[in-house]
């Protein structure tokens, strides 16, 4: 599985992800000429090579009007949701990237609303409503359409501590608007004193990344760090690698004794129709040589602990084990083959040097069977001949 990591320890703002996201491209020219190419009123887009703490990264400066955001709450331009909805639509990039980032907006008008006490339509953005801002937001969301990951993993995130000037006055670090944001979010403070963790960072992290804990296992094919302004002890930057892992499942399993076949079936049936990614059980002996059953359940580790409490509820069991595991699967689609009776549904599975193809059993019987042959004569055609174009 295609999968991007991202290690947050020293926080998290829009120009570092996007200046990290830029460096794992095969062309970081030609994808910040797309960037400049975006359309987006008055922004530039300029990257600098930048070392820190003896790490070389890129920095990605960003102007409006031929000024670069220099963080005081003077530069707020007074936006409302809407104007920023109008040059996001306004904008030269794919379809995605435009829902991707009209969505993220939608997080930190929702985080400011509420820190404000205020509808979403009466905010008035300032350091957020920037057009720098919108230049962080719409330059993630062109990088994560390019590198296309299938998975997104984030460390725990660091905010910093201390103070934070912002146009209402100084603020607690995280701010506010940023710790709406990172509400879920397994969060520190560490130990450097400032704002590392920015709410445009904060809503970035929470529309994109499918799971929030320290790097996986996986085969590194690119690597990029993004730098941040400001000079610290630790290196001031977001890295990101990116690289093929094996999909992450949970395996969980419990014993019963005192159900009715008719009852585990039903339990099966239940996980399944739920989410769960396999169910299978297994004949086992238990204590004082009672004949039981072992229920296995593989899930998404989203789908815990609603696996969990379906197990719970629809099994008479007292305690669940729970293991979690590496799940390497090849990609899957479905074709199609046309035979001398009609079309053959084909699911074909793909990866690791091998592709294999399966006819659909309900179309082989459909066709056995309204052409009085067996279904090996139909599986024959289906299995040697091509796909439908």
């Amino acid at each position: 599985m295609r999968t991007l990591y991202l290690d947050c320890g020293m926080g998290a703002a829009g120009d570092m992800l996007s200046a990290a996201l830029l460096e794992l491209t095969d062309d970081p020219d030609r994808e910040l000429a797309k960037l400049n190419a975006l359309g987006i009123p008055g922004i530039a887009y300029k990257a600098e090579k930048t070392e820190k703490c003896g790490i070389m990264g890129t920095r990605l400066h960003v102007t409006y009007e031929g000024e670069e955001e220099d963080g005081e709450p003077h530069r707020g331009h007074h936006s409302r949701p809407a104007d920023i909805r109008a040059v996001i639509d306004g904008l030269s990039m794919p379809a995605e990237a435009k829902r991707n980032a009209h969505e993220i907006y939608g997080l930190i008008a929702a985080a400011e609303a509420e820190v404000h006490g205020r509808s979403m339509e009466d905010i008035h953005f300032h350091e957020l409503g920037t057009m720098d801002a919108v230049a962080d937001v719409a330059a993630v969301c062109f990088l994560m359409a390019e590198l296309a990951p299938e998975k997104v993993i984030c460390s725990p995130v660091c905010t910093g501590y201390g103070e934070v000037k912002c146009a209402h006055g100084i603020l607690p670090v995280p701010a506010p608007a940023a710790a709406k944001l990172l509400k879920g979010i397994p969060i520190y403070a560490g130990d450097t004193e400032g704002e590392l963790c920015t709410p445009t960072g904060a809503a970035v992290l929470k529309y994109f990344v499918n799971e929030f804990r320290y790097m996986p296992e996986m085969k590194c094919e690119a690597e990029g760090y993004g730098m941040g302004g400001r000079d610290y002890p630790k290196a001031n930057c977001v890295r990101a690698i990116m690289g093929e892992s094996g999909e992450q499942a949970t395996e969980l399993s419990c014993n019963v004794d005192d159900m009715s076949p008719e009852s585990v079936g039903y339990a099966i049936g239940v996980l399944r129709s739920a989410g769960a990614l396999d169910v299978f059980w297994q004949s086992i002996g238990m204590k004082k040589d009672r004949p039981g059953v072992l229920l296995c359940v593989l899930c998404r580790e989203a789908d815990r602990e609603k696996m969990v409490r379906l197990m719970f509820r629809h099994t008479t069991t007292i305690g669940i084990r729970e293991t979690l595991c590496s799940r390497f699967v090849l990609k899957r689609r479905t074709g199609a083959v046309t035979t001398p009776w009609g079309s053959v549904r084909v699911k074909v599975s793909e990866g690791c040097g091998v592709t294999r193809r399966k006819p659909e059993y309900d179309d082989l019987a459909r066709l056995a069977d309204e052409n009085g042959l067996s279904i090996d004569e139909v599986k024959k055609f289906a299995t040697g001949g091509r796909e439908d174009a």
